[in-house]
Order: structure tokens, then sequence, then C-alpha cells
């Protein structure tokens, strides 16, 4: 759906990023994760057709940006951070108008998408309401709507949650859930846990620089082949420490809490192999009696602060990226 080849982008002298190479496959939700002023909406705004790159190519759906624009937008929705809406329109009217802005000319075909739009949001209740009535997760749902008319391939969501209590993130991150197996989905966000609840790929960035693309799970194995488990034992702090230790392969026991004669440790392998066994029978053989043992998974937030921890933010990265 989205080939990238070699991208810069510079605002003045200033790169706002850096020979960015990275594909976005048909079916997918592709997260673009990364902290203020890393370049996310500047990419977006180039996918878009809003903004010509310095370098490098772009395709979407197989046309060339900036060469064939109007053939790539038409593949596209978007829903920019601040979504453009009209306060003093209903939701019907606005649909209806941007269905129009998108050259769906005739009225029954326009009536047919934004209803389908609206029924596909959760829109069809408030349809005859201002939008200026409505909560800030509504008016969300009105900008994704819009982003629905003309049935694109593509939807582009920059930032989507920002600003919702969490009752309206869950509303919208299930709405971008189904979406995402109708569409290809690209999902901006600064958000750890919106990208790892919705994202199948992840692309994360730092001042401009691609430094990791792949699934969640893959992202943390590459960092760090090792594995991780957690436990939960009757014993010593102590005992544990020096019980699990020294078992061959250990490379880190961590004690997270010791109360009422329970201690929880997280213990970390140099290499993928499962010690729950050696762990458990090791502990047993100490006297500890084990309540809880599992192997886990190293988190997004883990492996994003891993890779971003020496960028620091730059404040006029983020002042001139999101120059819309």
């Amino acid at each position: 759906m989205i080939e990238v080849s070699h991208l810069s982008k510079k605002y003045g002298t200033h790169p706002a990023i850096e020979d960015l190479s990275f594909t976005v496959g048909d079916g997918q939700i592709f997260g673009l994760l990364g902290p203020n002023g890393a370049g996310k909406s500047t990419i977006m705004n180039i996918l878009t057709g809003y903004l010509a790159a310095t370098s490098g190519e772009v395709k979407v759906a197989g046309f060339s940006l900036p060469e064939q624009a109007q053939q790539a937008k038409a593949c596209v929705g978007y829903l920019p951070e601040q979504p453009p809406l009209y306060p003093e329109m209903t939701v019907q009217e606005y649909l209806d108008f941007a269905a129009e802005l998108k050259g769906i000319k005739k009225k029954a075909d326009r009536k047919e998408q934004v209803r389908k739009a609206a029924r596909r949001t959760g829109l069809e209740e408030v349809l005859p309401r201002l939008i200026r009535s409505l909560s800030k997760g509504y008016r969300q749902r009105v900008g994704i709507a819009q982003a629905l008319l003309g049935a694109p391939q593509l939807i582009i969501l920059d930032e989507p949650t920002v600003g919702l209590d969490p009752a309206q993130v869950i509303e919208i991150r299930r709405l971008i859930r189904e979406l995402g197996k109708s569409h290809t989905v690209i999902l901006s966000s600064h958000i750890l846990s919106e990208v790892q609840a919705v994202c199948s790929q992840v692309l994360i960035l730092s001042k401009g620089h691609l430094v990791a693309v792949g699934a969640p799970e893959q992202l943390a194995e590459k960092l760090n082949p090792g594995s991780r488990l957690r436990a939960t034992v009757l014993g010593g702090g102590k005992t544990v420490l020096k019980t699990v230790g020294s078992i061959p392969g250990i490379r880190k026991v961590e004690i997270e809490s010791e109360a009422d004669g329970q201690v929880t440790f997280t213990a970390e392998s140099a290499d993928a192999s499962d010690r729950r066994a050696e762990v458990s029978r090791a502990l047993s053989q100490a006297g500890c009696t084990v309540l809880a043992l599992a192997a886990e998974n190293r988190t997004l937030e883990e492996v994003f602060l891993a890779l971003t921890e020496n960028e620091s933010e730059t404040p006029s990265d983020e002042g001139e990226e999101k120059t819309e």
C-alpha cells in the first residue's frame, strides 16, 4: 500500500526527517511511534500530499508523490490531529459537505456514503445535532467518519485519542481495530499503550531517524534476545537472590516486593532459553515454595525507552513539524 524510499524533509536547513525507508502492506494497522518532534506529522503530511519531500520516493497505492498526487489522494482518508470541523454545522450537513469536497457529485451517492460512514462510526443518533454540542469523543468520531467518505483504501490518523477521557479512548481504539479489518490504517502516536493496543506493525522514530520497525514483540526480541520470568515465592529475599542468581544463564535478578514472607521477583536470562523449570527446582531445593512463575514478554515501553533514551527533544522540531 505504501512504499517510502530514502525520504528526507528539511525546513530551511533543519532536517525534520532523514533518509527514511519503510513499507506498509495491505490490511495492516501500522503505528508511527515517537516523542514529540520526532517527525511523525511531517511523514503524514507527505503521505497525504499536503507536503512535498525534499528528496526520496513515496508511493501510495502505486501512485508516486507528488507527481500523481490527485490519484494518490483519492486513495487516502485523513484525520489530522485537530479535525477540520465546522461547529455551526450539523453532523449530517458537515459529512455531506465533506463528501461533496471529495468529489461525490450525486446527492443519492453522498447520502449513501454518509449513512455508511455514520453507521461505522456510531454517529447515526447524532446526525441532526450541531457539531458544537458534541463531546470531544463524538467530534473525533465525526473526523474519522469524514476520513471514510469516498471509500479510501488507506486511513491515516494523526494522534486520534489526544484529549479524550479513558472511556472515549477505549471506544476510539475499538473503532480503529474495526477499520483495520477493511482498510490499511496508519496511526501516529506518542502514546506507547495506544500503539501496542491496536497496531500489528510499529515504526519507531527519534529526531527524524528510523530507529526500529517491526511487530511490538519482534522489536522486544530484537532489542534484547534474552528471556525474562516473574515469580512469587514463600521465602526470603536474600535466599531468592542467591539461589536464582547462581543458576547458569541467569544474568540479572531483581526483587520487586517483599512482605509477609512472600517475595516477588524478576529474573533475566542471557539467551532465549526457558529457565522456569530450573528456577522452580532451585528454589524448591533452597526451601522456597513457588506460588507463581511465568515467562514475560518485554513491553513496547521498554523497547521505546531503550531506543530513544539518548535522544532529547528539540523544541524547534515540534514547532516546524506541526506546520500544516
